[in-house]
């Protein structure tokens, strides 16, 4: 498995061996379903919340006398059966994330990356430098790489600020250091741009 290698201006200029154990495997849709399940969980706030009995303000004194007024027993007016009352089995702040096993994880990621490699959609720099910060140079390098219009994650290592900066007005660009990349911006991107020091940091975190 192999995959060509462009210069800034868009010119092909080799290939590059792209390791087969991350971009050669069959793809496991099942195992990238529950990553991403859990990714999104995660994304989740959970911060709605609503008041008990005990939370609710008021409600201190006994409304009445237990007995001999005919009418039902009541130890306090924010009883949740009363308007204004406490809420019963409410919502209350907690995480939805849960633990998924590291190489389940892995896997996952694996099966995406082999995913685009298959399909052809990922594009290799040799290298990634904007001596300014303009955002016109980058959208220009996109469609020289044919990518114009396109949702793209580039990829690089190291310190890149020019380039980070260059493509963050770009609606459909995600720019991210090859280590922290997640399945979830991976899949969800049409083409995957990677840098050589990219792809060889992702060699080596996924290898």
């Amino acid at each position: 498995m192999n995959a060509k290698v462009y210069d800034q201006n868009g010119k092909e200029v080799g290939t590059v061996d792209l390791k087969p154990e991350i971009f050669d495997i069959d793809p496991r849709e099942a195992v990238v379903h529950q990553y991403i399940t859990n990714y999104l969980a995660r994304q989740r706030q959970g911060n709605a919340s609503t008041k008990t009995r005990k939370d609710v303000r008021g409600g201190g004194r006994k409304p009445w006398r237990q007995k001999g007024t005919g009418r039902a027993r009541a130890g306090t007016i924010r009883s949740p059966l009363w308007r204004g009352g406490g809420t019963i089995f409410g919502p209350s702040p907690r995480s939805y994330g849960y633990e998924m096993p590291r190489k389940m994880k892995r896997l996952a990621m694996k099966s995406i990356f082999s995913d685009k490699a298959r399909s052809e959609r990922i594009k290799v720099l040799d290298g990634l430098q904007f001596e300014e910060i303009k955002t016109k140079a980058f959208a220009g390098l996109l469609t020289r790489l044919e990518l114009e219009g396109r949702k793209c994650v580039v990829l690089d290592e190291g310190t890149n600020r020019n380039a980070v900066l260059s493509s963050r007005n770009l609606e459909k660009v995600q720019f991210c250091r090859a280590s922290l990349i997640n399945g979830y911006d991976l899949l969800n991107a049409d083409y995957l741009v990677i840098t050589k020091a990219g792809l060889e940091k992702v060699e080596e975190v996924f290898a």
